[in-house]
């Protein structure tokens, strides 16, 4: 592991005395707005909508160990509709209308980049709970979600060593995140022997559900007489047609097995696992996890929710880790203005649902388990794999010439998201990509 690269880590007064402060602004005064920024309507509802309801319950438990700064705090919660642009739009209304001092939200790429202009410009806070490609780093987003280094590249790591796998079919919803980790994955695979017939990469929209052709062309590819095996960066509602056309396609896992980084428990509630046995996922967390916490984390769930069938997954608990985050850096700042927690991130550390702790590391990235998990009857996983320690978040990939020589570390007196170790410069104070 290199750590190194891993590291690449007064209106108001006058306003009160002419005395016409507002209700409204006495609202604002009196709690602490946290914005939940996530599609409940739309392709991508299948998987956010837990992700809201997670949040309102991290901010309900909160308010009942006394609030924030003596504050209780005050979810504001706003629909996208899985509309990238609108993602923008929602998040300036957060911060300029709502006036809210954090924002926990976004899943996909695309929503993250049409989001990070407006936090860097408004100089806010976003946490980013989901996997993504990297070659990223703001100083106005923490990324409490896999990095590839700790979830595509362990991932085919593993079907390398422990399933022989030969041929590899990219297989991705055709946006940013897919396209980039694809770009990240062909390039390791090359890196490691992999020939360029032994590649395929396709892209489908948002949405798709005629996965017939698509199957049956992976089917084909698979019948040369090597081991073949699909990583899948699919994401929304097009996972529950694709998997039911495996089945059909009588694909299983012990032929051409199948590994996920956008499927979890929530996207398995809605399907028959029976034909998807043995396929694969990697995350970071699985509800399977054995530890107090997480035992502790799903009866929270099940009583929040009323009901003991809604499932946990990892976003949910990069959400969790980085809620608390939050918490301990808001008091630890003594304050929300986003400088100051900002500043005091960097180095928190908290409990993680897998019995450890993650931390967040200056790149604004957190370490984490890395586990492959195992597609199970009941829509559970059995985890088969896991990192013997934490892994830091890699901000740049080693993989890519653009991003080889580029580090992260948002302590001053560096303060860059893409220092260039060869030429000794700063790239930029954000993204540069």
């Amino acid at each position: 592991m290199n750590f190194t690269k891993g590291l690449k880590g007064a209106i108001v007064g006058a306003t009160m005395a002419a005395g016409v402060l507002t209700g409204t602004a006495h609202a604002q005064e009196d709690t602490i707005k946290v914005g939940i920024l996530h599609s409940l309507s739309g392709t991508m509802a299948i998987s956010e909508t837990t992700l809201k309801d997670a949040m309102l319950m991290l901010i309900d438990e909160q308010n009942a160990k006394g609030g924030l700064l003596g504050k209780k705090l005050e979810p504001v919660v706003v629909d996208p509709a899985s509309d990238w642009p609108m993602f923008a739009e929602k998040a300036r209304e957060l911060i300029s209308q709502d006036k809210v001092d954090v924002v926990f939200g976004c899943w996909t790429s695309a929503s993250r980049k049409s989001v990070l202009p407006v936090f860097e410009e408004l100089d806010s806070i976003l946490f980013y709970p989901v996997q993504y490609e990297g070659e990223e780093s703001s100083r106005n987003v923490f990324y409490t979600g896999a990095a590839p280094n700790q979830q595509a590249i362990p991932a085919v790591d593993y079907l390398m060593n422990e399933e022989g796998v030969e041929r590899w079919v990219l297989e991705g919803t055709d946006y940013v995140y897919p396209r980039t980790t694809n770009k990240i994955l062909e390039a390791y695979l090359k890196a490691h022997g992999v020939a360029d017939e032994d590649i395929m990469i396709n892209y489908t929209p948002f949405g798709f559900s005629d996965w017939q052709t698509e199957v049956a062309a992976i089917k084909n590819f698979g019948s040369a007489g090597k081991k073949t095996a699909v990583v899948s960066t699919i994401n929304g509602d097009a996972n529950v047609p694709f998997y039911k056309e495996l089945g059909n396609q009588g694909i299983k896992a012990e032929d051409i097995p199948v590994v996920a980084f956008s499927v979890g428990e929530e996207e398995l509630a809605g399907l028959d696992t029976t034909p998807l046995v043995g396929h694969l996922a990697a995350w970071n967390y699985f509800e399977s996890v054995d530890s107090d916490a997480n035992y502790d984390f799903i009866d929270a769930w099940h009583k929040y929710t009323g009901d003991d069938k809604r499932v946990t997954n990892d976003p949910m608990e990069a959400h969790y880790i980085g809620f608390n985050m939050w918490v301990k850096a808001v008091e630890k700042a003594g304050t929300t203005d986003p400088d100051k927690v900002i500043d005091a991130m960097v180095g928190v550390s908290v409990p993680n649902l897998s019995g450890g702790y993650s931390t967040m590391m200056p790149n604004h990235h957190i370490t984490k388990p890395v586990m492959i998990g195992e597609i199970q009857d009941d829509g559970q996983f059995d985890i088969v794999y896991q990192t013997p320690g934490l892994v830091p978040g890699d901000a740049w990939s080693d993989y890519l010439p653009d991003s080889k020589n580029l580090i992260s570390d948002w302590r001053a007196p560096l303060s860059c998201g893409n220092f260039n170790v060869a030429t000794g410069k700063c790239g930029g104070m954000a993204a540069a990509n």
